[in-house]
């Protein structure tokens, strides 16, 4: 949730308020949030992650961090769970998670994740979508809002979805690859729901650490029906953008992790984030 702040300042701050706009390229907003978030140690534009992409297509499921010591880096986010019970989605400071079977509960603090993603998110922008026709149809919206190729971005969508598709992924084994894991996942087919999609956008280069390009998670407005989005159609949605310019990633220290092979493919992660050979 963002806030509006009004104050009076002095004439000298707002000159170096400007000057410092003017030398980094970044909006007036972006500037004072930064200044704020340095002033009272907040980190506002960092992103927390739990292992690496690499790491979760070679199987790599056991837990390596608890919700509430994910919960403490930020409010915003996805993932999974240890041996890869379900999706994760994190909003508003809730971590929920959805089983194959259907069920959406809270996860406890004690849960456990091998693999996730959040931040402490405040959007940089937000715009009203309208009509939009499928997964590909939003996600080249959003295009439009982000500043940079070589940018992280999280988004936060919010609405009334005409359709939505949403996967579980089923509880496996650690040591089973992702691809074959998934070929047994959980597919739902909703209409007519009010749901808050969260997730991220990260650049090609990354495809070794996160998820590059688009991965989306979704709850509904009554906390009941949640998964990892594959496909959506809306007549109009909130879409909230919020720059991302350091990322942190806690690798596991598990004897499996460190003996990993973890060079993945990104054909791997395109058929498995999408539903797509």
């Amino acid at each position: 949730m963002a806030h509006r702040l009004e104050t009076t300042i002095s004439d000298a701050l707002w000159a170096a308020i400007r000057a410092r706009a003017q030398s980094s390229g970044q909006p007036i907003r972006r500037v004072v949030q930064e200044a704020l978030a340095e002033a009272l140690d907040v980190q506002h534009h960092s992103m927390f992650q739990v292992s690496t992409s690499g790491a979760l297509i070679e199987g790599l499921y056991q837990g390596a961090l608890t919700v509430g010591d994910l919960r403490r880096h930020g409010d915003t986010g996805l993932g999974t769970f240890e041996e890869l019970d379900g999706e994760m989605i994190l909003v508003d400071g809730h971590c929920f998670q959805a089983r194959s079977d259907g069920s959406v509960t809270e996860a406890s603090d004690d849960t456990l994740t091998p693999f996730a993603t959040v931040v402490a998110f405040a959007p940089d922008r937000t715009v009203t979508l309208r009509d939009i026709t499928s997964f590909d149809d939003l996600t080249s919206r959003l295009d439009g809002l982000r500043t940079s190729d070589n940018d992280f971005f999280a988004w936060r969508i919010t609405g009334h979805l005409d359709e939505l598709r949403m996967r579980a992924a089923c509880r496996h084994a650690s040591g089973t690859p992702l691809v074959e894991a998934v070929s047994d996942q959980a597919v739902f087919d909703f209409r007519d729901i009010t749901a808050t999609i969260v997730g991220f956008w990260s650049p090609p280069f990354s495809q070794a650490i996160s998820i590059a390009g688009y991965h989306l998670h979704a709850v509904s407005e009554d906390r009941t029906r949640a998964g990892h989005v594959f496909d959506l159609r809306a007549r109009e949605v909130i879409a909230e953008v919020h720059g991302v310019s350091d990322l942190h990633v806690a690798l596991p220290e598990t004897e499996a992790y460190l003996r990993a092979d973890l060079g993945s493919t990104r054909a791997d992660m395109d058929a498995i984030e999408r539903g797509r050979d």
